[in-house]
């Protein structure tokens, strides 16, 4: 089984391995509850999911009748007013058959002319406060993409205490150095404020070479050989204060969940050097 962490101080113990349910986006309802089975399977507890992420909220819906007790259930708006941020997680609860989600996070807040319109007054954080004084969630989040989102959410934890952030974390990624810097500061300081730190992209190979067709519903070129995705999990799963949400692809999801299932320590620094060498990997963000 996966172990377990404390998931900042929302008082859950999720698996360190969290569904990055961006995954059933594009799927059959018989394809999602194939993949429920594989989440029960491995004692996954966790759901992260996005109002943006295609069919996905619909997909879960019909789980929540008889599973909802055994999942902590977070989703994301994109939208940056109140009035719009309130309407999207109205949806989301309908869409997800339930009164009430455990995390509402602010999807991609990255560009600061966004983060001031959704901090500000009439913006999408006061709809998410009201939310959750009404008992419609229990925490708040904030996400985001690209080398500026370490100092971005460091400059969010600086206006309002969130309970969880959720940004990129991947070896190549790490060789910035200021990404690394950014990173690791953050990180500290969600440590000493007990915020969760929840990941994404560990399986990023890079951006898809220009021409070439997509082979998965990543939209990057992902890791799919069962030795290099235990490489890049494990590497993940070393950092003892993160969270792994899983890739955008049910095909990838079981390989995955294998991987973190034998974790044991992380890969050396060879490892990880022929690993990026092997399967030519490189920064997604730059």
């Amino acid at each position: 089984m996966i172990p377990t962490l404390h998931f900042g101080r929302t008082g859950h113990e999720s698996t360190r391995t969290i569904f990055g349910a961006a995954a059933l986006g594009d799927v059959t309802q018989k394809e999602a509850d194939a993949t429920l089975d594989l989440l029960l399977e491995h004692g996954i507890n966790h759901i992260d999911t996005a109002a943006s992420y295609g069919e996905s909220e619909l997909r879960i819906g019909p789980w929540m009748a008889t599973h909802r007790r055994d999942f902590f259930l977070a989703t994301k708006t994109r939208e940056r007013t109140s009035e719009s941020a309130r309407e999207s997680l109205h949806r989301s609860l309908e869409r997800l058959q339930t009164d009430q989600v455990d995390l509402i996070q602010m999807h991609a807040l990255v560009n600061p002319e966004n983060w001031d319109t959704a901090m500000g007054p009439g913006g999408a954080l006061e709809a998410l406060v009201e939310a959750r004084a009404q008992g419609l969630v229990r925490f708040i989040g904030v996400t985001g993409h690209g080398v500026e989102i370490p100092s971005m959410h460091l400059r969010s934890l600086g206006h309002f205490d969130f309970d969880t952030v959720l940004l990129p974390y991947n070896h190549p990624m790490m060789q910035n150095r200021r990404y690394a810097a950014d990173f690791n500061t953050l990180t500290e300081l969600c440590g000493f404020r007990r915020v969760a730190v929840q990941t994404i992209k560990s399986l990023a190979r890079g951006p898809y070479p220009e021409g070439q067709d997509r082979t998965h519903t990543t939209w990057y070129a992902p890791l799919e050989d069962q030795s290099s995705i235990d490489k890049a999990v494990h590497w993940v799963l070393s950092n003892p204060q993160v969270f792994l949400n899983t890739a955008g692809d049910i095909r990838l999801l079981p390989k995955v969940l294998d991987a973190a299932a034998r974790f044991d320590a992380g890969p050396s620094g060879e490892m990880m050097a022929d690993l990026i060498a092997h399967e030519s990997m490189e920064p997604l963000f730059v």
